[in-house]
């Protein structure tokens, strides 16, 4: 289920002082073209703030059914989205689909995440099938935290650790990645 959270939020609207001069300077034409021009600006301002709330709501609906089986059974089973897919699926920009996942976070059974988290790219296993390169940082992550401190996993033993569990990446993106998880290579993990 998805709701969007505008609690602590004011209602806008417009007030019903401006609407009644509106109407009382029929007579003078400039000020009523003044203020039938700021009434046009003010409601197009109030139905832009709709459209980005439905905007919000489309994402989260589809990252939310994309991701089921992440919410359901966790990281292992997170797949790869794009913005270029979400702003195919719900007939936006990919800029726009970048501005309304900017800043925004998303409550969920498994915690809070970044709406940003689930993007992510993605790579192709032995079988076709697509990986998410979130999944395979987290496996990368564990197997330096499960490695001999004595005798840690170079980026090449990692490579074919993940290679036995058909997950075949390039050494330089097993580096890569594990720059980006902030872990130093095996010769300073090495005590």
């Amino acid at each position: 289920k998805i709701a969007l959270n505008d609690e602590g939020l004011p209602r806008l609207r417009i007030s019903r002082y401006y609407r009644r001069l509106l109407g009382e300077a029929a007579k003078d034409t400039e000020a009523h073209q003044y203020l039938k021009d700021k009434m046009k600006k003010a409601l197009w301002f109030l139905r832009s703030l709709e459209q980005r709330d439905q905007t919000v709501a489309k994402v989260a609906r589809y990252i939310v059914a994309k991701q089921k089986d992440f919410f359901e059974s966790g990281l292992d089973f997170i797949k790869p989205l794009t913005l270029m897919e979400i702003a195919r699926e719900i007939g936006v920009h990919e800029s726009t689909v970048g501005r309304v996942v900017a800043n925004k976070h998303m409550l969920t059974p498994r915690g809070v995440f970044p709406l940003k988290y689930f993007f992510h790219k993605s790579l192709v296993g032995d079988y076709g099938e697509e990986i998410s390169s979130l999944k395979i940082k987290d496996r990368i992550r564990k197997l330096v935290e499960n490695e001999d401190r004595t005798r840690p996993l170079s980026d090449d033993e990692i490579m074919a650790i993940l290679s036995k569990e058909n997950l075949r990446i390039a050494r330089r993106t097993v580096a890569k990645y594990r720059k980006q998880l902030r872990i130093p290579p095996s010769h300073i993990r090495k005590r």
